[in-house]
């Protein structure tokens, strides 16, 4: 398995209805969702494990909003192996 972070905007007119299509799936996959929604901010954020990164894109319900969203390969990293990856 490889962990995802998933950064998915939309617009406050979206916002419902992809409330409503990501239910749909069933009440653990909105569960791992944040969201910035009631601050003014319409996006939201997970962080999956996924066998891949098209496993993982499955979790956003729209299409639309599947093609904005930011889905990035992220783990954790010693300070030593960060620090090597800038040298030289």
């Amino acid at each position: 398995m490889t962990r995802y972070l998933i950064e998915a905007p939309h617009n406050k007119e979206e916002c419902l209805r992809n409330l409503d299509q990501t239910l749909a799936k069933g009440p653990e996959i909105l569960d791992k969702f944040y969201f910035g929604c009631n601050y003014g901010e319409h996006t939201a954020w997970a962080i999956v494990d996924a066998e891949s990164r098209s496993e993982a894109e499955k979790l956003l319900s729209d299409v639309v909003i599947r093609r904005r969203a930011r889905i990035v390969e992220v783990g954790k990293s010693t300070p030593q192996e960060i620090r090597s990856m800038h040298e030289g």
